[in-house]
């Protein structure tokens, strides 16, 4: 049986890890190996077709189904030896860069993680051809032809909490200041465009901006003050993916666009032709990147990278891919080779999940084909927590981006003290199958659980939840109370501002969300009070409950947040 780690931290988030937990059979152990983790990823297992095979549980951090990403060991240990020689056989500004990032002195520290991704970049760009290290070049150069339709990809596999907009800063910074020391230098641009999934995160983004007043490359120290202002110099535009679909241009009335597209096809036309009202994909082009001044060759930040790939069948109908079989020095640990192995069948309420993902990939991916071909690609960067191909995709599922060359896993963070660490409810530990119930709660309760949110099938009425996760969350429920009972003991951290712990559910739609705030929380029963005000039933955790003497709080407790 994997063990239950209380305290899983064994290093620090400034240095390279030298320590980590070991895994078995069993999954996860209480046994400590004195080196650093490897490079690796767990292999998905596949979700079971009958609810009656959901009896039987495993879980998916086992030994068995560990898959080591070996270029990503290979480079990081090459990476690391340049380290230690000095950062040999770099630009007079990037070693600037890299003694400013590594200061012992510095007030704000960088992350190893962090120093670790940017020093792959950097090693790549400008060290490795030098040192017998072309292979990496040719590994993704031949990766990419297979799968990003040539587009020159790197992706950076970095923890959810562990700093990837800092790591782009500082891409930013070392790219831009290098072109802006030598503009015949082909290696680097000082042009940007940096690609989110939502208008969330592209706002969120604007402290890569050098004219943003609350820019990282002054609040985070990722460059010393003489070296902000010429970086202001650099072209930057952040906008989010749904940028690239071609929008209704012209101010023609609906029908009148109707009849001229209707003669447009009767002649014969493409389908972009045949819409003469629709922007062309340079238009697009132009639109996405008019704060670049026309710039050429520009890098590519691609924040949450995993949702941005070309499908299976889109690259099967394309021009035809390169030899399937590399060279075994450049694709050892590389994952299943497209169309390798055969897509598991989906089931039904995962199709039109998988149908929406698919679509958001390709207007991604041909966004960026069509500002590769209107302006030119120097190199896309591609940061994520989870670079893998998804259920749909047509790529086997679960498997790594094969052109990932640096990796800070979850685990990684955690042990490294730089993530929140996750609590697994264990206070009832009757076994389901071989593992113990919460091991495996979601595959336990999610046939009972609503698949479709409120906005398709809102349900209402006293919530009901599947006894497991009731347990669940009153075992978890008694770990914060233990918590919170300290910090309120503590007048003196209260003082200085110390908050309190919070507790934090993440639900699989917004009618589960429902369910289980109304649960905590409390809900609106169908009787009311003589005023006709409702009468509030109380929430089933007594730190979160919104309800007193039947009637809401003032101020609630507990706060539903869906997205």
């Amino acid at each position: 049986m994997a063990a239950t780690i209380e305290n899983p931290i064994l290093n620090g988030p400034y240095a390279a890890p030298t320590k980590h937990w070991r895994f078995d059979e069993a999954g996860i152990t209480s046994t400590i190996d004195s080196s650093r983790r490897t490079s690796a990823y767990f292999m998905p297992i596949a979700r079971p077709k009958k609810k009656s095979a959901q009896k039987t549980f495993e879980t998916e951090w086992t030994l068995d189904r560990i898959t080591e990403t070996t270029q990503v060991n290979r480079i990081r240990e090459r990476v690391d030896q340049w380290r230690a020689g000095g950062y040999v056989s770099v630009t007079s500004t990037t070693r600037r860069l890299l003694e400013y990032w590594n200061d012992s002195d510095r007030y704000r520290k960088l992350f190893f993680c962090q120093r670790e991704a940017v020093e792959t970049a950097i090693y790549i760009t400008e060290v490795a051809a030098k040192y017998g290290d072309a292979w990496i070049q040719n590994f993704l150069t031949e990766h990419n032809a297979t799968y990003n339709a040539g587009l020159p990809r790197i992706a950076m596999k970095m923890a959810t909490g562990s700093g990837k907009t800092v790591v782009m800063a500082m891409l930013i910074a070392w790219q831009a200041l290098n072109k802006l020391d030598n503009r015949q230098d082909a290696r680097f641009s000082d042009t940007f465009l940096i690609v989110t999934p939502g208008i969330t995160i592209r706002d969120r983004l604007r402290v890569l901006l050098p004219s943003d007043p609350g820019n990282y490359y002054r609040q985070l120290d990722v460059l010393p003050a003489e070296l902000r202002e010429r970086l202001g110099q650099a072209r930057i535009a952040i906008t989010n993916y749904h940028a690239f679909l071609l929008r209704e241009r012209g101010d023609a009335a609906r029908l009148t666009k109707n009849i001229l597209r209707s003669g447009s096809a009767g002649q014969g036309l493409g389908p972009e032709e045949q819409n003469p009202f629709r922007e062309t994909p340079d238009q697009m082009v132009r639109r996405v990147a008019r704060d670049l001044a026309g710039k050429k060759n520009l890098v590519v930040i691609n924040d949450e990278a995993h949702h941005c790939y070309w499908s299976a069948e889109r690259l099967d109908k394309s021009a035809p891919a390169p030899a399937a079989a590399p060279s075994s020095e450049s694709s050892s640990g590389a994952g299943a080779a497209r169309g390798g192995g055969a897509p598991r069948e989906l089931e039904k309420d995962e199709r039109a999940e998988a149908k929406r993902r698919a679509e958001d990939a390709r207007v991604w991916s041909s966004g960026l084909e069509a500002v590769q071909r209107k302006l030119g690609i120097r190199t896309v960067y591609d940061l994520s927590a989870t670079p893998f191909f998804l259920a749909g995709s047509g790529h086997p599922e679960g498997t790594l981006f094969p052109w990932v060359v640096s990796d800070f896993s979850l685990i990684d963070a955690i042990e490294a003290g730089i993530v929140k660490i996750p609590r697994v409810p264990v206070a009832d530990n009757r076994m389901m199958g071989e593992s113990p119930t919460y091991r495996s709660l979601w595959q336990a309760i999610r046939e009972d659980l609503p698949s479709k949110g409120r906005k398709t099938d809102a349900i209402t009425g006293p919530p009901k939840l599947p006894a497991e996760l009731e347990g669940a969350l009153h075992s978890l429920y008694g770990h914060y109370r233990k918590s919170f009972e300290l910090w309120e003991a503590n007048a003196d951290a209260r003082s200085k501002g110390q908050t309190p712990p919070v507790f934090v559910v993440v639900c699989s739609n917004t009618n589960v969300s429902k369910l289980v705030f109304d649960w905590i929380a409390g809900w609106e029963t169908d009787r009311t009070h003589p005023d006709g005000a409702p009468l509030v039933a109380p929430g089933n955790l007594a730190h979160f409950s919104n309800e007193q003497d039947g009637r809401w709080t003032a101020r609630p407790n507990a706060l539903l947040v869906d997205s």
